[in-house]
């Protein structure tokens, strides 16, 4: 029965779309919208990134200064931000460092969090464990808005990264991180901190085009939606304002 192998593994990748389903977070509301329009205007505000030496991080922080904003990066090796800014203070540390974690969360308006680390191969708690003590923080300083990034295919999403996403990325390399995900979305749900949580489809570094979908049932079951990190970020900013998606997780793509 040579079909053997190949229909456990499809039934493996089903079961863990399942799961994914059931575990994260399932509260997207409304309807597919088009984010081509320009943003309203914001006021200055100081604003903690967490994971600014990522691809969508780095984004956030240079986009960040661009709107006028005070911008504090929290990174394990400052020198591999590379930025430089008046208006940008880079503290070395990580969400794990409790103390640390603690003195950069104080004072700030909002934290803006794209979390994310390169161990895909083993269990892992470092995005939850993470986020954990960054809600403990801002609920300890008042400090009421999170914008985190994940990713499509967890919750409502399941299955809407695409059959190579499905069947090879997410269960073959991802499993892990994509679960650890389905903890850090539910974290975040309990809190109380006013929070979004923003699901891209699969990452590019390509340009910002300013225009993008957003909502419920982003992406597809079939092929693979794409979306540039510097999109990301322009959405994930606008939502420092903008109380539509409030404890709500809409995707994002294309």
């Amino acid at each position: 029965m040579p079909w053997l192998p190949l229909l456990l593994f499809a039934l493996y990748a089903l079961a863990l779309s399942a799961a994914l389903s059931v575990k994260g977070l399932r509260s997207a509301p409304g309807s597919v919208t088009d984010a081509s329009r320009s943003p309203e205007p914001q006021h200055a505000l100081n604003v903690l990134v967490i994971g600014a030496t990522g691809g969508t991080g780095r984004q956030l922080v240079m986009q960040a200064l661009e709107r006028g904003h005070h911008v504090t990066a929290l990174v394990r090796n400052p020198a591999a931000l590379g930025i430089q800014h008046e208006r940008l203070h880079v503290m070395r540390g990580n969400v794990l460092d409790v103390t640390g974690l603690d003195e950069a969360v104080r004072g700030q308006d909002a934290v803006l969090s794209a979390l994310g680390h390169k161990r895909f191969f083993g269990p892992t708690r470092i995005l939850s464990d993470g986020t954990r003590n960054l809600l403990r923080a801002m609920e300890t300083y008042g400090v009421r808005r999170l914008v985190c990034e994940t990713a499509l295919g967890i919750g409502d999403s399941a299955g809407r990264m695409g059959l190579y996403y499905t069947f090879f990325v997410i269960l073959v390399i991802l499993p892990f991180y994509f679960w650890d995900k389905t903890r850090q979305e539910r974290l975040i749900a309990a809190s109380h901190v006013h929070w979004i949580i923003v699901r891209p489809a699969a990452l590019s570094n390509g340009p910002r085009r300013g225009r993008y979908r957003q909502g419920r049932r982003i992406g597809s079951f079939l092929w693979t939606a794409r979306i540039s990190r510097g999109d990301v970020a322009d959405f994930m900013l606008n939502q420092l304002t903008d109380d539509t998606y409030l404890r709500a997780a809409p995707g994002l793509a294309w």
